[in-house]
């Protein structure tokens, strides 16, 4: 199977690209606009580009909008370890340093929300706010997979990927980003809004960029086997406590991988202001399958905690 550089990632658009040294790595930034920071954390099998609609549009409302590749993943460093939540958020507070500012709203979707979830509680100090969209929060998502049937047979390809090399290879494979994409989304995305034969070729080929799809299988490699370490046990400990900073929660009424009513109790840690909107006849794509509705849900928030 050929393979392809990081220069497949950097899509032209209304914004710029710039590379940011933090956390002992190397981080790639597609920015836009001028204001206060709101960093954008894509999630699997994705990238930067997940957020190609919500740029330009914070950018417009008079926001300085950061969507950064995560660790291993597009034009970012991939070393070969650090795929652990506490470094994770780690590399997001310093990227915020990095581009000069003090804190951000960080807004993350899959395992980016995840990574958002945790920040009030990893990094405090940078995190001003936080949004998540088709995500849990990770102790709502792990106490669910454990007591609720239905949750845990949607989470049952978390465990086809704690297999060693398997999942790296399938992922590279003809079909497979393309088949993650349509199967998780609620409508017909990708191919409603524009050529879907460019979104599939544009994440297939950013899956295929050298130890892309390796790194993106560490992420769910750490969440199931630091369970019985001690790593994993302090991270519990640490963000099973109250969210003091306000929260936005998106989540799709048709996600086949991140169960509505799993979300639904993400609440129960929020207690610095929490709004909850589930999105009917959407999946789990909702930056892409409905960015209209993110789009006005961000912009509404956002303008909310300006004037608080």
């Amino acid at each position: 199977m050929t393979s392809v550089d990081a220069t497949h990632v950097l899509h032209d658009g209304p914004w710029r690209h710039r590379f940011v040294s933090a956390n002992g790595a190397r981080f790639h930034v597609a920015e836009a606009g001028a204001g206060p920071l709101v960093v954008l954390l894509h999630g699997f099998p994705q990238m930067w580009w997940c957020w190609r609609y919500q740029l330009p549009a914070l950018a417009a409302a008079g926001y300085r909008v950061a969507a950064m590749d995560l660790r291993g993943y597009g034009a970012s460093d991939k070393p070969p370890r650090g795929y652990d939540t506490p470094t994770l958020a780690a590399d997001v507070a310093a990227v915020i340093r990095s581009l000069g500012e003090s804190d951000a709203v960080v807004v993350g979707h899959d395992w980016g929300g995840w990574i958002s979830w945790s920040m009030p509680s990893l990094e405090p100090g940078v995190t001003r706010a936080v949004g998540a969209v088709s995500m849990a929060h990770p102790l709502a998502m792990r106490r669910s997979v454990r007591r609720y049937r239905n949750q845990a047979a949607a989470s049952r390809y978390v465990w086809a990927f704690q297999l060693p090399f398997r999942p790296e290879r399938r992922l590279v494979h003809p079909g497979t980003v393309e088949g993650l994409l349509r199967n998780g989304s609620g409508t017909d995305w990708p191919g409603d809004d524009e050529d879907g034969a460019t979104v599939v070729q544009a994440y297939t080929d950013a899956m295929r960029v050298p130890f892309v799809a390796h790194s993106s299988m560490e992420y769910y490699r750490w969440a199931v086997r630091s369970t019985w370490r001690a790593d994993g046990r302090s991270f519990v400990e640490r963000v099973d406590r109250p969210i003091d900073v306000p929260v936005l929660h998106l989540q799709g009424v048709h996600d086949p991988a991140v169960l509505a009513q799993t979300a639904r109790r993400s609440g129960d840690w929020a207690r610095g202001g929490y709004e909850y909107l589930e999105v009917p006849d959407a999946g789990h794509f909702l930056p892409e399958e409905r960015p209209d509705v993110v789009n006005a849900a961000l912009l509404t928030w956002l303008g909310s905690l300006d004037t608080a």
